[in-house]
């Protein structure tokens, strides 16, 4: 099956069986057993060391989930529900909400973030495009505005000199929440106190992508 590639870099085609197609398989298994020993590192880590148990709702986290314009869908609470119970526990937490576009993903990600941000902790939101960024932030900014949260985005719409001090605020604790694209995989991004990681359409970046943001919990 031929199927259109989807890597980062531009692809150097060679010849199925000579030395240059040998060489290329033997760099890319080196590398996986590279990876693979760095996840089971990684892994082992936050496993072991214990994690941030967010507190109960707070009265606010009613007043922004009363907000909802929709009512939610079973499925949708009890997501919603399982979420803040794992956020309740006092080891890290992995988990991956599947659903169609239009079945509320966000409303949950949103309730998530808000309650990480409640008890002091930064939240990061990851998406693969500008575009959807943006809308993030749209959406994000409109449902919290009546709070004390303050929100950012982070990716080419945004000048030198912004993404500098949007840098420089997240390394301070002066920002609770950052929305952004691959912009967020630099050397220089650093948190205070990042509490919560969300990455959208997470099968659209790679495991070595989505392993170093998680570098930043488990340091």
């Amino acid at each position: 099956q031929v199927t259109k590639y989807v890597g980062g870099e531009s692809p150097a085609l060679h010849r199925i069986g000579g030395a240059d197609w040998q060489s290329s398989k033997r760099k890319a298994r080196k590398a996986i057993k590279q990876i693979a020993a760095e996840l089971i590192r990684l892994y082992a880590a936050r496993m072991s060391a214990p994690g941030f148990a967010f507190s109960a709702d707070t009265p606010w986290q009613k007043e922004l989930e009363d907000s909802f314009a929709f009512v939610e869908t079973i499925d949708q609470q009890a997501t919603i529900d399982e979420v803040k119970r794992d956020m309740e526990k006092p080891n890290p937490m992995d988990r991956i909400v599947c659903g169609d576009v239009g079945y509320g993903k966000t409303e949950i990600a949103m309730r998530a973030a808000f309650k990480g941000m409640m008890d002091g902790k930064q939240v990061a939101l990851l998406a693969p495009t500008t575009i959807l960024c943006q809308q993030h932030l749209q959406t994000f900014m409109s449902r919290m505005s009546d709070f004390p949260v303050s929100i950012e985005m982070l990716s080419r719409f945004r000048t030198s000199a912004q993404q500098r001090k949007i840098i420089d605020s997240l390394k301070l604790g002066s920002l609770d929440m950052v929305i952004g694209t691959h912009r967020m995989f630099s050397a220089d991004l650093e948190f205070r106190d990042l509490g919560l990681l969300i990455v959208d359409e997470e099968q659209r970046f790679g495991v070595e992508h989505k392993e170093q943001l998680k570098m930043f919990s488990s340091e």
